[in-house]
């Protein structure tokens, strides 16, 4: 393919027509709404699908072993991101990679929605997996090719962009939610159906909206490189087919062993990449003095996602088994906490804003944020454990104080991931700032890894002690880190 300019791609979108916006700002808000209406809509109810009685619609599946593949699903999809990102740039380009991402989005819903065993229950995950790691990355890069690089318009783009991902979170599981307490299997049919409703969305206004965005494939393969890769994939594909026939009846390769392969794989990953970019000779001194500043923002990163992505886990389940569902006359359904975290951000994250800016330079360095971020983080998990401490754990506890749980962490969140965010694109190598993007993904996908193995040490009989060591591990971090950050400043070469 001719290399396109990027300046006429751009012209070949219509500049208005969305709220001020190029159109294609419509196709690529309300694809990536009902993606992550479905995503989130699905993750609501997943843990209570896997571990309720076969009686109740279940898979029956134990409780601490549902918990952990949730933490090792959520773990998969940030890792698939890496692959989605390269086959876009190497063979499909981002437009067609979302198309065949949401396709396999939505029959892995399918799966999911036909009542059937836990072998299907796994098929659907892979589906879920792939199809996610192909348009998750994709569909937002799409977003930054509607904007020319000088466009005034663009920050708002994506602010508008993001609104639209926490309107679906936010949406989702009070309607999937809701259906479960019918049929686990009509709130999936949901999450299929939203998926179905941003393809044909994406495939009916694509063409007119996105003009050539997301058309042309950035670095494509040549064709001995193209052999060797279909090789290689097919080689690969046959090699874990046979290792999967082998160890599977064997009884090697089982739930328990695999949570251990990802998560060993979820810590791998990321010393790799470090490793690989610090030595390259094309990572210059200065560089390499951005990268080991980088480091402990990696790791507090690591730890505040441990704590916030335990709200789709341990929170879950403390909601379902834990929490007063009679309140003030109303049912409430477990599910619907999970609207918490995306309907607070929708209501913070331009209050937070104002108020960087309003600091202006005298707002706190991204270390001091990042610090803040795990005190926060730190903080929700000694919220939590008070009820249980003052009433005991065999109690239920009034829905507030798991609302401000949520609440407390979504300050963190605040403080840290769009400045880790900012920080990453600030702080990468030029050689290596697309990766050093997915290295940043890459921390929460440790998070989840590590919080398959933490996960198994929760129960209601030490629920304070879980609670409590978590917490007050995430606030000493928090000091220590603070402490640390003139000096992890001055390793930032000039960068604040």
């Amino acid at each position: 393919m001719s290399e396109i300019s990027k300046q006429k791609i751009v012209d070949s979108v219509p500049q208005k027509g969305f709220f001020g916006h190029p159109k294609g700002l419509f196709t690529l808000f309300f694809t990536e709404f009902w993606e992550r209406f479905s995503y989130y809509g699905m993750r609501a109810i997943l843990l209570y699908y896997m571990y309720y009685e076969v009686t109740q619609g279940g898979l029956g599946l134990n409780q601490t072993t549902a918990m952990s593949i949730m933490s090792i699903y959520g773990s998969l999809v940030y890792m698939s991101g890496i692959i989605g990102g390269w086959l876009a740039d190497r063979i499909f380009g981002t437009r067609k990679a979302i198309f065949y991402g949401g396709i396999l989005i939505m029959l892995g819903h399918i799966a999911l929605a036909i009542p059937g065993s836990v072998a299907l229950f796994f098929v659907s995950m892979v589906l879920i997996v792939l199809g996610t790691g192909l348009l998750k990355p994709n569909v937002s890069s799409v977003v930054g090719d509607i904007y020319s690089e000088k466009d005034e318009r663009r920050d708002a783009g994506f602010s508008i962009f993001y609104m639209g991902i926490n309107l679906g979170a936010v949406l989702a599981p009070w309607i999937t939610g809701s259906l479960a307490d019918y049929s686990f299997h009509l709130g999936f049919s949901m999450a299929a159906i939203g998926m179905f409703i941003g393809l044909i969305l994406f495939m009916v206004t694509g063409k007119g909206y996105l003009g050539l965005a997301g058309t042309q494939v950035a670095n494509p393969l040549s064709s001995e490189e193209k052999k060797k890769v279909y090789s290689y994939a097919g080689i690969g594909i046959a090699i874990i087919a046979i290792i999967c026939a082998i160890t599977i009846p064997a009884g090697y390769l089982t739930i328990d062993s695999f949570v251990a392969l990802v998560g060993i794989l979820g810590i791998l990953l990321p010393i790799i990449y470090f490793t690989r970019m610090y030595r390259s000779p094309n990572t210059t001194s200065v560089e390499r003095s951005r990268l080991i500043a980088y480091i402990p923002l990696f790791i507090a990163s690591v730890m505040f996602w441990a704590i916030q992505e335990q709200g789709s886990t341990i929170l879950a389940s403390y909601a379902d088994q834990r929490t007063q569902l009679h309140f003030l006359g109303i049912e409430i359904e477990p599910a619907w906490f999970q609207s918490l975290n995306p309907l607070f951000i929708i209501v913070l994250a331009p209050v937070f804003a104002w108020m960087w800016v309003k600091l202006g330079n005298r707002q706190p360095s991204i270390p001091k944020k990042f610090s803040f971020g795990l005190l926060f983080a730190g903080l929700s998990f000694i919220v939590i454990l008070i009820p249980g401490y003052m009433a005991g754990t065999d109690s239920l506890v009034n829905p507030l104080w798991l609302v401000l749980s949520y609440f407390v962490v979504v300050l963190g969140e605040l403080c840290l991931s769009p400045v880790g965010l900012s920080a990453t694109t600030k702080l990468a190598p030029q050689a290596f700032s697309a990766q050093t993007m997915s290295l940043w993904f890459l921390s929460n996908a440790a998070a989840q890894a590590i919080n398959a193995q933490i996960v198994k040490f929760y129960n209601a009989d030490n629920e304070i002690l879980y609670f409590g060591t978590i917490g007050v591990v995430a606030i000493i971090l928090s000091i220590i880190l603070f402490a640390m950050s003139p000096k992890i400043q001055g390793y930032m070469k000039g960068i604040h």
